[in-house]
């Protein structure tokens, strides 16, 4: 773990990586509960063999939800970060059982809110497995709490 960043920490340019966390079929089953996605794509491996793959393949956006949860591991943002404001993101490779995966963050840009006590921080995120190849990346944005100065009360 790292030490929590405010938002004047954040350089333009500076990389984090995470830990690694290896995605389970149980993982998957559980995502399609919670999100009631039951596509056999997800579950059955002999229907995802027949449409092209090596076996069931994970939901894309459970990969999204490990890339935020290895993100929140790091610290980088703890007791920090104030919103999640947006995303883009991209779906490279199939994310499946098994999977050993890991995030590469980078700072790319930052700017003060208009808000007093709050500033907006861009993240170039990268999605990789244990073969090193790119599974999901996109850009993230995030509010977070400048350092020393007070938030407005709400």
């Amino acid at each position: 773990m790292i030490e929590p960043h405010a938002f004047e920490d954040f350089e333009v340019g500076a990389s984090f990586e995470t830990e690694v966390r290896e995605v389970s079929a149980e993982d998957i089953a559980a995502f399609a509960e919670v999100s009631g996605d039951f596509n056999p794509l997800h579950l059955d491996d002999a229907y995802a063999a027949e449409r092209g793959y090596d076996g069931r393949i994970a939901h894309g956006v459970l990969g999204l939800a490990v890339a935020t949860g290895l993100m929140n591991g790091l610290g980088l943002t703890r007791g920090t970060l104030i919103a999640f404001l947006g995303l883009d993101w991209s779906f490279r490779e199939p994310l499946r059982p098994d999977d050993a995966v890991r995030v590469r963050l980078e700072v790319a840009g930052k700017r003060r809110s208009s808000t007093a006590g709050r500033g907006i921080v861009r993240l170039s995120v990268t999605l990789l497995n244990e073969r090193g190849e790119t599974v999901q990346e996109g850009e993230w944005t995030m509010l977070v709490r400048c350092r020393g100065e007070e938030e407005p009360a709400g």
